[in-house]
């Protein structure tokens, strides 16, 4: 399980890094294996900073990071059990190199004993196993695949590994609609192997999809979590209700959001006994929207 305690993430600013930005303020959530978290928040929220801190691109300012009990110390042990896919495929490749490229690398530095026989065969099987036809995107440079066959291909490049933990980070936000289905369908599928995955995204119906669990994130802060059929069927916290109330809907007009100022959990104090969370509902926490220490930021 991949545990979180009150992580923090602070940034210097100005001209000589006097001054200092919060990213990420005391978030706490865990992911367990074989069941998809899914971390929901508008641009600007910190939810891929999350990811890059659990993924060791980033340092954690305070708070601490654990992978089955042990603190993350990111190397080479710890990646054959933790990865990452990212928003942007193609960024993930050389294009001066044929794609498969990535399986080679896999190779020499995880299994440079293994015969290469037995290493094309473990590869054509995890591009099936992706639901890719090995003959079709093996061989070919980047340019030459969609943006949903690179993806594919990453995912099956993280299946070569010890995997317990996946990190995909908007995977599907520069893909088409059809594509976008299967690469959550193939995400559903790894679920189903054990394999825990945190799904960051800003689309709420593509968060609602896979998730079992859901964690809402504003400005850094973590404002709802719970179950996701909680979380969505009852929103307590404002801020998920204006998401909710900002999703497009044909059969009815738009209206606009309703006021960040108004908070049902601010005469309870706000101070829960799960980060700062009131407990609206068991497997349900809120944050307060009014009382510093539990997300109140001016709308």
């Amino acid at each position: 399980m991949l545990t979180l305690d009150r992580v923090t993430k602070n940034y210097r600013t100005g001209t000589l890094g006097g001054g200092h930005f919060t990213a990420v303020d005391r978030v706490s959530f865990d992911a367990r294996t074989g069941e998809v978290v899914s971390l929901i928040g508008e641009s600007g929220s910190g939810k891929s900073t999350i990811g890059r801190m659990i993924l060791g691109l980033t340092s954690v300012s305070d708070g601490t990071l654990t992978l089955d009990g042990k603190p993350v110390k990111a190397g080479k042990e710890y990646y054959r059990h933790v990865q990452g896919v990212f928003q942007d495929p193609f960024s993930c490749y050389n294009p001066v190199f044929k794609a498969d490229r990535v399986f080679a690398q896999i190779r020499q530095a995880y299994y440079p004993q293994v015969p290469a026989k037995e290493w094309a065969e473990r590869v054509e099987r995890a591009v099936r196993d992706v639901r890719l036809d090995p003959g079709a995107v093996l061989g070919k440079y980047p340019h030459q695949l969609s943006g949903g066959q690179l993806q594919r291909l990453l995912i099956a490049r993280a299946l070569l590994l010890d995997l317990t933990f996946l990190v995909a980070d908007e995977i599907t936000s520069m893909l088409d609609a059809s594509t976008r289905i299967d690469v959550l369908n193939l995400l559903a599928d790894l679920k189903e192997r054990g394999l825990g995955v945190l799904y960051i995204t800003h689309d709420l119906s593509l968060g609602t999809y896979l998730a079992e669990r859901t964690v809402v994130l504003r400005r850094g802060r973590i404002v709802e979590r719970g179950d996701t059929q909680k979380v969505f069927g009852n929103p307590q916290h404002p801020y998920t209700r204006t998401l909710l109330a900002s999703v497009p809907r044909l059969n009815l007009p738009w209206t606009a959001a309703e006021s960040l100022e108004t908070c049902a959990f601010h005469a309870a104090g706000g101070r829960g006994g799960d980060g700062g969370l009131q407990e609206s509902e068991p497997g349900h926490f809120v944050a307060c929207a009014q009382l510093p220490d539990c997300g109140r930021t001016p709308a």
